[in-house]
């Protein structure tokens, strides 16, 4: 998966914002590749989003590690118990994750943050791969829509039939799914959703809060 070219748009993007940097991380080596999952072999709850940021884990090569995304996200999973500190910052910190998995639905930083649908479908594979791998999974927690409609079409590829349009997102909606996994819907801890409010730290909370229910029950 790392050494993925599959889409010339997102090799050509990551590769440029590597090269030309951020000024804040002139001296930085950016990573500038597809961006693994990291977390718990045996995790039961695996964390979704949306793609690597392009100053982010584009350029640390681990998932929300190094932007605001991350500055939000980490704090939540500390008090939580699922890691054990609240920054993430570079590759080699000494974070460590328990019972979590942290991966994405898109594994290169698009721009705009917006990736296509084919440029999904064409890393599509990469996720069904991993998710076969994550056994214990029970809850899967969707950090926004463009991840809630992705774990949706993971389940339709791996053979369940499912209506997409019983499924809405909604922060905080819950489904119990055909595979015996709950689904969780959460906002993406994005910037613009955390700095103008939609996205709360209780809400945030709330959301691991019922997950570590879940997989107690």
């Amino acid at each position: 998966m790392v050494a993925c070219r599959r889409c010339a748009r997102l090799v050509k993007y990551r590769e440029e914002i590597g090269r030309e940097k951020r000024r804040a991380y002139a001296e930085c080596d950016y990573w500038a590749r597809p961006v693994p999952g990291f977390g718990d072999p045996s995790a039961r709850v695996l964390l979704l989003g949306l793609a690597p940021g392009a100053h982010g884990s584009n350029r640390t090569g681990r998932m929300f590690t190094g932007d605001s995304s991350g500055r939000f996200l980490y704090p939540a999973l500390y008090r939580a118990d699922f890691a054990s500190q609240p920054e993430a910052e570079a590759v080699g910190d000494g974070l460590k994750l328990t019972d979590c998995w942290i991966t994405a639905v898109g594994r290169c930083a698009p721009p705009e943050n917006k990736p296509l649908p084919e440029e999904l479908v064409n890393c599509s594979e990469f996720l069904d791969r991993e998710l076969a791998l994550l056994s214990e999974l029970r809850v899967v927690v969707a950090l926004g829509k463009i991840a809630f409609d992705g774990y949706l079409a993971h389940l339709a590829r791996t053979g369940y039939a499912i209506r997409k349009s019983e499924y809405k997102f909604a922060h905080g909606a819950e489904y119990f799914l055909p595979n015996e996994i709950t689904l969780l819907a959460s906002y993406h801890p994005s910037n613009q959703n955390t700095a103008t409010g939609k996205l709360t730290q209780a809400m945030f909370a709330a959301i691991f809060e019922r997950a570590k229910e879940l997989i107690a029950s």
